[in-house]
């Protein structure tokens, strides 16, 4: 994208009435960014939803020159701009109709191609959710997902955390510019961040962290990734808001259950009572809903040398389909006389040692 569109787009940014969904249809309308401000007033006022009150300021030279100063900050400080029919852009983001025109980005972000989920939670988590944040990424490491999240506290920097020590790849998207990081705390965190991955935020370098920048963020998070993952929520809170927005986006839901008399479980537990959210007990879970597979899996080995390998269980599981041949998940389950959530998880590890495989239809064989 030109630098004379990236002006263009951030003046349309600027101007007041013009939300996200308003300024592509400008666009849409007139060929480019910088064609908006070309074409007659007259001409735009034709467009269904356009009307005086919209383009009130569209012509200020106060919002020139705001975008002007933003554009040489972001020169400036070497930070990537992706417009909303760029490459770069995130994909999944492309298909919400309230997405950016513009996101600014900062660090070595590669999204090309790959498995891209969010996990978000409360800011007040227990020992219960940071465990569980430590043992999912653990679980899912092997395949080799994105993380993304809000960078706050609690959850989200519990599960950045535990991407970036098994070397994958994480994002954090902030509710302000990339002229600071919020909370401040987490500064010493931002640079491993941005060697795994980096930061994503729409907001200029004029925005502060302001409560409704976290919530206008947080469609940013749903709207990026195939799934979102709520690890802990009290009854309220910016984890439910995220998922609910990533269930309006038609994404799946995951929710980690708790006791009843935990407050910082009930989010989660009412997220699947009301079914707007599958239950998550381990990786193996989302792994089963989502259909993802290992993109290489391990050469075969020998018998003698599988069984070496493999617990109790999964020999049981393994013999089974040697003898058995291709299964569905609920048969392994029956006739190996395990639960299915146990059963899931297992053929997920044994996916992972390359003895197994997962099959259109919700089948598997043995390798």
């Amino acid at each position: 994208m030109s630098e004379n569109e990236i002006l263009a787009a951030l003046r349309l940014q600027r101007v007041p009435h013009i939300g996200d969904i308003t300024a592509k249809k400008l666009i849409a309308h007139c060929g480019s960014p910088a064609m908006v401000f070309e074409e007659k007033r007259q001409h735009l006022l034709k467009i269904e939803g356009i009307g005086q009150m919209t383009l009130r300021g569209l012509y200020d030279t106060e919002h020139f020159e705001a975008a002007e100063a933003e554009l040489n900050f972001v020169k400036s400080n070497n930070i990537e701009v992706h417009y909303f029919t760029d490459k770069g852009y995130p994909q999944y983001l492309k298909h919400c109709i309230d997405a950016p025109i513009l996101l600014f980005a900062r660090g070595d972000i590669d999204l090309e191609g790959r498995k891209i989920i969010s996990v978000v939670g409360t800011r007040n988590s227990t020992g219960y959710g940071q465990a569980f944040c430590e043992e999912f990424i653990e679980q899912i490491a092997p395949l080799d997902p994105i993380i993304v999240s809000g960078f706050a506290y609690g959850i989200d920097i519990a599960v950045q955390r535990a991407a970036m020590e098994r070397g994958l790849q994480t994002i954090g998207c902030l509710a302000h510019g990339l002229n600071q990081i919020y909370p401040r705390v987490h500064e010493k965190y931002a640079r491993e961040v941005e060697k795994n991955g980096g930061f994503l935020t729409e907001f200029w370098s004029v925005s502060n962290p302001d409560r409704e920048n976290f919530l206008k963020r947080n469609r940013i998070i749903a709207g990026m990734t195939e799934a979102t993952v709520v690890v802990e929520s009290a009854e309220k809170g910016g984890g439910l808001v995220t998922a609910d927005i990533a269930h309006g986006y038609n994404r799946d839901v995951f929710a980690v259950p708790g006791r009843s008399s935990d407050k910082f479980s009930i989010g989660c537990n009412n997220l699947i009572k009301q079914q707007k959210a599958h239950m998550l007990t381990s990786a193996a879970d989302l792994v089963y809903i989502l259909g993802w597979k290992l993109e290489k899996t391990p050469q075969k080995q020998s018998q003698t040398q599988l069984f070496v390998e493999l617990d109790d269980t999964e020999k049981s599981i393994y013999t089974f389909l040697q003898t058995n041949g291709r299964q569905l998940l609920d048969t392994v389950a029956l006739e190996c006389q395990l639960p299915i959530f146990k059963t899931s998880s297992t053929l997920l590890n044994m996916e992972m040692k390359g003895v197994v495989r997962p099959l259109p239809g919700k089948l598997f064989e043995a390798i």
